[in-house]
């Protein structure tokens, strides 16, 4: 089978473990940077060129695609997905997972519990918000932010009011969720492959972050998770229609409560954490589903 990963960089650590797993499993594996796709949509016959050649005989995909490039990456996987190529990813789940107020939405709709969110345009709600979510501290996050980044604490009522009053004053989209406490700058992430948890870490911040995101210098650690973390993540997951996926998770007194589906999620620190081939199982799913559909 000829597989490829569409991944802007052939040498990061997700890109470099999804080619070596595929090869060893006896596949043609490639790198095809989607940014550097041209689309060719004409009636009966949508094609691909890829460094002034047209892409064939590809029989799947597995989309790499940032937050950054998410437009465009989506319409990449969309083509191949109209030209019958399987994708690990489906184009609909990745743009519906990456917009965080629908996937919110979304997964509030579906019972799937997580951090009081409010979401406002007007400077006038302000006072409102910071009530609903529980008051101070509140966490304040960017809409667009990713691995952390954009992602604010605001410890008292005065700052949570001047850093969304900052925001909205420059038209800046935000959410603003209630603050964890009892989670101690730590949360679970779940590794889900085709319905299954294939692994699962604790990550915790850095000493005086109550971030946790391993690439601002948090420690991840394996967990077991319980039964209600493993249905809720599953559940979330399915909710958003992705087959690969990283549910962050924070565990509360109410339960675990979903932060984000991450479409994406990085393989190295799920593998290092676990000592898992959690790439090895996303090469056998992509086998299982291209097997079905070209039979």
């Amino acid at each position: 089978m000829k597989i490829a990963v569409l991944s802007r960089n052939p040498n990061l650590y997700s890109t470099r473990r999804l080619l070596e797993a595929g090869k060893k499993k006896g596949h043609e594996m490639l790198v095809i940077d989607h940014q550097k796709c041209v689309l060719i949509i004409e009636k009966s016959r949508p094609h691909i060129f890829y460094k002034d050649k047209e892409i064939k005989g590809v029989n799947a995909i597995i989309p790499r695609i940032g937050a950054s490039v998410t437009f465009y990456g989506a319409a990449v996987v969309r083509q191949f997905e109209q030209m019958k190529v399987f994708s690990a990813v489906e184009s609909q789940a990745l743009v519906r997972s990456r917009d965080k107020l629908r996937s919110l939405q979304l997964l509030a709709k579906a019972g799937v519990d997580m951090p009081k969110t409010a979401f406002a345009a007007s400077p006038k709600d302000i006072d409102n918000v910071i009530k609903q979510v529980g008051g101070a501290p509140a966490i304040i996050k960017l809409l667009e932010g990713t691995q952390g980044i954009g992602v604010i604490l605001a410890e008292t009522y005065n700052s949570a009011k001047s850093v969304i009053e900052a925001f909205l004053g420059v038209e800046v989209n935000i959410l603003v969720q209630e603050f964890i406490a009892e989670a101690k700058g730590a949360d679970i992430r779940a590794f889900i492959v085709d319905g299954q948890v294939v692994g699962a870490m604790k990550r915790q911040g850095a000493e005086g972050d109550f971030r946790s995101n391993l690439h601002r210098g948090g420690k991840a650690t394996v967990i077991t998770l319980s039964k209600e973390e493993k249905a809720t993540a599953i559940k979330a997951v399915k909710k958003l229609g992705l087959a690969i996926a990283g549910v962050d998770m924070l565990q509360s007194k109410r339960g675990p409560l979903v932060m984000e589906v991450n479409s994406s999620p990085g393989l190295e620190g799920i593998e290092g954490a676990t000592g898992l081939d959690i790439a090895g199982r996303i090469i056998e799913y992509v086998e299982r589903n291209e097997f079905n559909e070209s039979h």
